[in-house]
């Protein structure tokens, strides 16, 4: 065996181990997904950008109409989706949730000096839309207010009432609600049924606005349906602010507020169940009053018999209408027709009547059919509020 003085140099060494390229290549990635991972993060704890770097333009927004205060709405505008020429995006936060909800303001030869922000326009003769002398700002939005010449929204957004031919007809009031939580059955509704049909929408529907402004301008009066607490709740649940018997009045009157903030331009307000909370007249009397005093009607559907409702709203001057007939209470064909004549002979006998339904394919189609030959039977279907106005004639 040679030793290391005659071995050749070189001949018993091993080639070094090279590092795969495929490895190489991952372990680089590893890397720079470290490096950047721990720049985001210190980027993240140190820079102040809640809204991660979005566009945004902060625009002083001056008053809508004259006799309003100050708007306290942020305006925000976006490269990426930019409204039509001349109008403004306003964007209303919700202050407890953090939503927002943004209104156009068409600018230009458009524009509204009312403040009827991404309103469609009205029909001729159609009522007025929602104005800003007639709003307040609340923690949750814009709610209902009485103007500052008197005016109150039930009296602005009122429809106005179509005379006949025929001379004084007995009235029948007819109150659609449950709008806007179905598509397919709010559409059936603005195509089937005539605008002296009034429309109540639940507070939370996506577009309930747009379909408010729309109802209105095909001649509808408008109501909000505001949930309140039935006797087996809560396993049967209205839905989110549902009044309640269980919390104080200074409470359900901010839930009242975060419900009246959802759309704006309806004459008044209607219970949705409550049978337990209009029962009780600790509970109901703070809210009547703050319905009163927004310039509002209050609209009993009809459920409960023992609603104190119509008690409270005549000892603090509210006007209100309370149905006598629950159309669709048993939800058929047959005794729909029945709850219609029943509500015929009631506005016969009176001169006036009321009746409630839910937005149920059956209602709407049963409905329309009565509304079309219901003049030529001898009555005159009138919006809510022609109903409430006689009611607080007949208690003053």
């Amino acid at each position: 065996m040679a030793d290391d003085l005659t071995a050749p140099l070189g001949k018993d060494k091993k080639p070094k181990r090279r590092l795969p390229i495929a490895a190489f290549i991952t372990y680089a990635l590893t890397g720079i997904l470290c490096l950047s991972l721990g720049t985001f993060i210190i980027w993240a704890a140190v820079v102040d950008d809640p809204l991660g770097g979005e566009p945004v333009a902060m625009v002083e927004v001056a008053p809508l109409s004259s006799g309003s205060g100050p708007q306290q709405a942020q305006q925000r505008t976006s490269s990426a989706d930019s409204p039509a020429a001349g109008s403004q995006t306003i964007t209303i936060i919700d202050g407890s949730s953090g939503k927002r909800e943004e209104v156009t303001i068409p600018g230009g030869a458009n524009a509204d000096p009312d403040g009827n922000a991404g309103i469609p326009a009205a029909k001729p003769g159609a009522a007025t839309g929602p104005t800003a002398r007639m709003l307040e700002t609340s923690r949750h939005g814009l709610i209902p207010k009485i103007g500052p010449d008197g005016t109150r929204p039930s009296d602005l957004y009122a429809q106005p009432v179509k005379t006949s031919a025929k001379g004084d007809l007995p009235r029948i009031a007819i109150v659609v609600g449950g709008l806007g939580v179905s598509d397919s059955n709010t559409s059936d509704a603005f195509i089937k049924l005539p605008g002296p049909v009034t429309f109540a929408f639940a507070p939370y529907g996506g577009n309930i606005d747009q379909l408010a402004a729309r109802a209105r301008s095909q001649g509808h009066e408008v109501l909000l349906q505001v949930p309140m607490e039935p006797f087996d709740y809560p396993d049967n649940d209205p839905g989110p602010q549902t009044l309640l018997t269980t919390i104080d009045a200074g409470q359900n009157i901010d839930r009242l507020h975060w419900l009246m903030s959802r759309f704006a331009g309806y004459v008044g307000v209607v219970n949705y169940m409550g049978a337990r909370f209009t029962a009780s007249e600790q509970s109901l009397a703070p809210v009547l009053r703050e319905t009163a005093k927004r310039g509002l009607i209050y609209v009993a559907d009809g459920s409960s018999p023992r609603s104190l409702a119509s008690q409270i709203a005549g000892a603090n001057n509210l006007p209100f209408a309370k149905a006598d007939v629950v159309i669709d209470a048993v939800p058929s064909n047959a005794e729909i027709d029945r709850a219609l004549t029943r509500l015929e002979n009631t506005a016969r006998e009176r001169g006036v009547a009321v009746g409630t339904a839910t937005a149920l394919p059956a209602a709407i189609e049963r409905i329309a059919k009565w509304a079309k030959t219901a003049e030529t039977r001898g009555y005159l279907i009138v919006p809510i509020s022609a109903t409430a106005t006689s009611n607080r004639a007949k208690s003053s």
